[in-house]
């Protein structure tokens, strides 16, 4: 008995062509850059300056880009010099096709730099699912909302869409507003603009390192506030900023934060413990104080991970036993069966952990 083979029907040559979704997009963007059959891409078509060192990119997205709440955050792909890099930014719609990204240059980054400095009209990045709960809800208490250096981006994201809902209208809203120095500030005339327009809206910007000083974040910024212990404060700055401001507010109603870099503080730990990870049978010694994901990297292991400061969660895992020190705070944890952001932690003692 002869076996014959079946012979592919159309339909199924294009089905199996289209499981290829590199091959499609590929074509796809040779005609339209911004076409894809299922990839979140943004166009760079305006780049202007916001602030010393910082450059706001108006950015055309395509029909896959989900558009987060205002204060939330997308992680952001770009290829720099061949190599596909993930970061965090705040973004701010501006319509239904446009988003904002404001970035500051830090020293030695390869994403921050090239989209400042070498990032043109016509460049693509792609973005991905926005994530974070320093979102605006529907309130009626005061809103004090702390900013320090490019922390300010989610603020204008807050600030933008509660104008736009008429939030501002009778919200008490105050915005406190520390960098180095008058040329680093950003969207002050866009602040201007809303404090003219919405009485209940007033802001104040520090500066701390002009002749004549503004002090840094500390309690007299308090004191000059009235109601709150009836007020929302949300924060978002370096996590030393941050810091300060969770103790400083601690009688506030309710308070957000959300820290984009990380002060770690001082770690003297020295020593090796063994990690074992669950998925892949494997144990290894790493060493104390340092982050277990770095550590981790270092003997070419691969987990998951996106911010890189302890805000997306993408690197979390389970942790079955073992203690470990959050890096930023200091906090130990013990207990067994927690989640464990291995991006800012570091290992205490052996660790069974879920990767």
């Amino acid at each position: 008995m002869h076996v014959l083979a079946k012979a592919k029907s159309p339909l199924s040559f294009i089905t199996d062509s289209v499981l290829d979704l590199n091959a499609i997009n590929f074509w796809l963007q040779k005609v339209n850059p911004l076409w894809s059959s299922n990839k979140a891409l943004g166009k760079v078509v305006q780049k202007d300056t916001a602030a010393e060192g910082m450059v706001s990119l108006t950015i055309q997205v395509n029909r896959h880009f989900k558009f987060g709440q205002a204060g939330q955050h997308h992680p952001v792909f770009a290829v720099v010099d061949g190599i596909r890099y993930e970061r965090t930014y705040s973004l701010t719609k501006l319509d239904a096709q446009h988003v904002l990204l404001t970035v500051k240059t830090l020293q030695g980054g390869k994403v921050s730099t090239w989209l400042a400095e070498r990032a043109q009209a016509g460049d693509l990045v792609e973005f991905g699912a926005p994530f974070g709960d320093m979102v605006i809800h529907a309130m009626n208490q005061p809103l004090v909302l702390l900013a320090a250096g490019s922390g300010i981006t989610p603020m204008l994201s807050l600030l933008k869409d509660m104008a736009k809902q008429n939030q501002l209208k009778d919200q008490p809203v105050h915005l406190m507003y520390w960098v180095k120095k008058q040329s680093d500030a950003a969207f002050v005339e866009r602040f201007e603009k809303l404090a003219s327009k919405h009485p209940a809206f007033s802001y104040q910007i520090f500066y701390t390192q002009e002749d004549v000083a503004d002090s840094r974040l500390n309690a007299s910024h308090v004191e000059q506030l009235t109601d709150v212990e009836k007020s929302t404060v949300y924060a978002c700055g370096p996590s030393g900023f941050v810091s300060i401001a969770e103790q400083l507010f601690s009688h506030a109603q309710s308070f957000k934060s959300e820290a984009f870099s990380m002060s770690l503080m001082a770690n003297d730990d020295i020593g090796f413990v063994n990690v074992t990870l669950t998925q892949s049978n494997k144990v290894l010694s790493i060493p104390k104080g340092q982050s277990i994901l770095v550590a981790l990297e270092q003997q070419n292991i691969k987990p998951k991970h996106g911010c890189r400061m302890g805000i997306c969660n993408k690197c979390a895992c389970n942790k079955a036993e073992g203690s470990t020190k959050n890096m930023v705070n200091g906090a130990q944890n013990t207990e067994p069966g927690n989640l464990l952001k291995i991006c800012v932690n570091s290992a205490q003692s052996d660790l069974v952990i879920d990767l």
